[in-house]
């Protein structure tokens, strides 16, 4: 299947942010581990969500999606299920990652495992951190990498861990560490990769009742017996993918308003907001809702997004049809994702006639005429939208394997339909 995407003028749109897959998964596990019943309401239902709903089911957590929300009874700290326990985790690295160290809370053990992709994805960091809070910690095919077979018992202590690769192997540490025998004490030698994932999870973690000190992102201790508690949990608006809309606004010229949107949120991605008010858009935040507004030119601009790296091509989008170079560093970890999403797009822009540099650790646009072209994501959903919103400026532009986006953004398709954009 194919999605063909024409060249639309000034925009004005409205739409609902769809809910933040970061807190859907972190609130499914805080529930799964704590004591009582918990309802999560306003939760992403989405390819990436519904993997890590599976895979604590699979580990004995009764769980039900019911309309507008999920209900979830939690096992109180050990997981019930009755033999060890195979997990396919499909292509979603961030079920994966916070699963690994949850599977230390089973009584069996677990085997994390996933699609040709995630095979490829590194995990000795957070490996070799469990390692020393006393996990068993088996490779049964390329020594890092999954699949991953996690067995023997979290008994807490300090470790050090890399979180350069992703901040998920921090957060998958300190998601667990309220069952750890003793207190867990991390620290991190480097600055993590996308940190403000790290705000997400202690956010998540404290509103379910866990007790956790920190001293920014070096180091981080979480109190052993301060359990999560069954609670009702709404999950806010997400900023990642509400950056797709936004960017529509930014290179089609117009006005896009977001509703659902948590104006005071920590979550990384709202600096997407700052990018595009200093390229020239007018930003304006309410209670519930985000408007950006575009009436002038677009100005190149320096930006690290190393904190909001869902971002990065969104933001690379927008840069190809400003009028003078943008240079996006922070990229290096991009590598590691669903694909390399810095490979991905600079050949991409490059085939619509941009020039495009990249470095290690950055990616810089110059703005070009530009043609439209035929787009593989390899099954990378924030690919697939941040070229739709490009050819929407553009014309001319053919998206393959639309569903990709179900991962995040399931209606990503149907709002702009529902808008004349499509």
């Amino acid at each position: 299947m194919i999605v063909r995407v024409s060249q639309t003028g000034p925009v004005d749109a409205t739409f609902e942010a769809p809910p933040s897959k970061s807190y859907t998964h972190r609130a499914l596990i805080a529930a799964a581990l704590a004591s009582g019943r918990s309802r999560i309401a306003g939760p992403l239902r989405a390819a990436d969500t519904e993997l890590t709903a599976r895979g604590l089911e699979s580990l004995g957590v009764p769980l039900e999606w019911l309309p507008g929300e999920i209900a979830v009874t939690g096992c109180g700290g050990t997981f019930p299920a009755a033999g060890e326990v195979v997990i396919d985790c499909g292509n979603s690295g961030t079920t994966l990652r916070l699963l690994t160290s949850a599977a230390l809370l089973s009584r069996h053990p677990v085997v994390l495992t996933g699609n040709q992709r995630m095979l490829e994805r590194p995990v000795g960091p957070l490996a070799g951190a469990l390692q020393a809070l006393g996990g068993e910690i088996a490779f049964p095919g390329a020594p890092g990498y999954p699949p991953i077979r996690v067995s023997g018992r979290l008994r807490g202590g300090k470790a050090e861990i890399d979180g350069s690769i992703s901040s998920q192997f921090v957060s998958s540490i300190l998601m667990a560490a309220p069952y750890a025998d003793e207190d867990v004490e991390l620290a991190l030698p480097a600055t993590p990769a996308s940190r403000s994932y790290l705000d997400v999870t202690a956010d998540v973690m404290l509103r379910f009742g866990a007790r956790l000190k920190r001293r920014g992102y070096d180091w981080f201790r979480v109190e052993s017996g301060a359990a999560y508690r069954g609670r009702d949990y709404r999950v806010e608006g997400d900023y990642s993918s509400a950056s797709y809309l936004f960017a529509v606004a930014a290179v089609c010229g117009g006005k896009v308003t977001v509703r659902g949107l948590n104006p005071t949120s920590v979550q990384g991605d709202r600096r997407f907001l700052d990018a595009l008010e200093a390229m020239g858009c007018v930003v304006t935040a309410g209670d519930d809702a985000v408007t950006v507004e575009r009436t002038g030119d677009l100005h190149g601009i320096e930006m690290d997004m190393s904190s909001s790296p869902d971002t990065v091509q969104t933001l690379a989008a927008v840069a190809a049809v400003a009028t003078s170079p943008t240079t996006i560093t922070g990229t290096a970890h991009l590598q590691y994702k669903e694909s390399d999403r810095v490979g991905v797009t600079a050949e991409t822009l490059r085939r619509m006639g941009a020039g495009v540099e990249v470095t290690e650790d950055s990616l810089t646009i110059t703005p070009a005429p530009l043609h439209g072209v035929a787009v593989d994501p390899h099954d990378d959903h924030r690919t697939a939208m941040a070229f739709t919103v490009l050819g929407l400026a553009v014309g001319g532009m053919a998206i393959r394997d639309p569903g990709c986006v179900e991962k995040s953004f399931p209606g990503f398709w149907e709002a702009l339909y529902a808008e004349g954009l499509l």
